[in-house]
């Protein structure tokens, strides 16, 4: 069907009026640069607003005790809601479709009041009990040695690890800090690990200047007993925490005897709805992008139907020619119909072209400045080309197809007496 003659005379009818082609095809190009570069972008705001998630896992809720709104079984209201590691326990046996039920305590704060020390060198961190699955609900880069593990636990061991903002506050440069002694609230701990959140926004540095060690040995040197701070729950992959919350919460106010109708008393933080609130409003994004791209298209698609009707009337005495000399409607209409489709796929690829070295630029400025907050590597998924060939491919057709068929319409005596 693509001759060397039949591409020939393609080349030749989209040269005949140049500027007249250009025009055209720049409505096509238009569109789908528009496309490419729309959803480039909304991809890039979305994978800013994601890392501000860090590396948690995103199924996941966060649940802390507080103060009662409501007097229950001849308790006062305002009795402080405080957990106990009984009640992880009842959540895991209760609740077969979460993942982790990790109990956590916490002492000190970024920027609060000095309460590490080392030698000389003193600073103010974050110090959480934790058990060793935390890390598969915030994920952490393990630089150095290791992470806390269930002998940390079952032998309440002075263990620590601690986060980069850490070692170079309380270390020498080039100082090795694995095997050395800390000392939390003057309680001697061994750093058996060095992590760091690979996040580069939202609370990374608050996180760097944290240290871990394990949920028991808190509760032995800091006398908390069997409480419980918080909780971070997350839901199995198949499962939304969000649905399961409800339950949570009701099982927690059993245990803690509250109020079934307590609001208050149990607060909480719902991660997977947060980012499914994010994700949601990138897909309307994503599909206002879709939306925007095919109607540029579409008047693109219309323009070159338009121009290929002018090309029909223009070549009227050509087409009565051929059919004179024996040329069949479909040679005809496939001669308009190629004309249509190579018009469109040349200005389609082209832009997309213009779009991926714009996605190239917008990148390699990200990688030269470094990081911008809420915005990171806008790019397109091979899905998303796919898509945008199918539509040009689709748009040559429908653009081509109303003057193909006029032109197979013409009495090859009429069309030869057209001046």
């Amino acid at each position: 069907m693509f001759s060397k003659d039949r591409w020939s005379e393609i080349l030749e009818a989209l040269n005949a009026n140049k500027l007249r082609t250009l025009l055209t095809a720049f409505g096509v190009f238009w569109g789908i640069f528009i496309l490419v570069a729309l959803l480039a972008l909304t991809n890039g705001l979305k994978n800013g607003a994601t890392a501000n998630f860090g590396n948690r896992a995103t199924n996941t809720m966060f649940m802390w005790g507080q103060s009662t709104s409501m007097p229950y079984k001849g308790m006062n209201k305002g009795r402080r809601v405080q957990f106990k590691l009984a009640d992880v326990d009842v959540l895991k046996e209760k609740m077969p479709e979460l993942e982790y039920v990790s109990p956590r305590l916490q002492l000190g704060g970024y920027r609060g009041a000095n309460n590490v020390s080392r030698n000389e060198k003193t600073g103010a961190f974050q110090v959480n009990g934790d058990y060793p699955e935390f890390i598969n609900q915030q994920y952490m880069d393990i630089v150095k040695g290791r992470w806390l593990n269930y002998s940390d636990i079952q032998k309440e061991m002075k263990s620590a690890v601690i986060g980069t903002d850490v070692v170079k506050s309380l270390y020498d440069i080039g100082e090795e800090p694995i095997g050395t002694y800390i000392k939390l609230q003057g309680v001697n701990f061994k750093v058996v690990g060095v992590f760091q959140n690979p996040s580069t926004q939202g609370d990374s540095e608050e996180e760097a200047n944290t240290i871990f060690i394990p949920f028991t040995t808190f509760g032995k040197a800091f006398n908390t007993a069997d409480n419980v701070g918080w909780m971070a729950i997350t839901a199995s992959d198949d499962v939304s925490m969000t649905e399961l919350k409800p339950k949570v919460l009701s099982i927690m106010r059993e245990q803690r005897n509250v109020h079934p109708d307590d609001l208050r008393a149990i607060g909480n933080w719902d991660l997977a709805e947060q980012f499914a609130k994010f994700t949601g409003l990138f897909d309307i994004l994503s599909f206002v992008g879709y939306f925007v791209g095919a109607l540029v298209l579409l008047s693109g698609g219309i323009g070159i139907s338009n121009i290929m009707l002018i090309v029909v009337k223009e070549r009227t005495n050509e087409i009565g020619v051929r059919r004179a000399l024996g040329a069949t409607p479909w040679n005809i209409k496939s001669q308009i119909l190629q004309e249509s489709i190579v018009l469109t796929m040349i200005s389609g690829l082209a832009g997309i072209a213009f779009a991926s070295g714009l996605i190239w630029l917008m990148n390699y400025i990200l990688d030269q400045s470094g990081p911008v907050e809420n915005f990171a590597n806008p790019s397109v998924n091979i899905t998303v080309v796919i898509i945008a060939l199918i539509i040009l491919t689709i748009s040559g057709l429908l653009a081509g197809f109303i003057p193909s068929s006029r032109a197979t319409t013409m009495k090859p005596v009429d069309a030869l007496r057209t001046e």
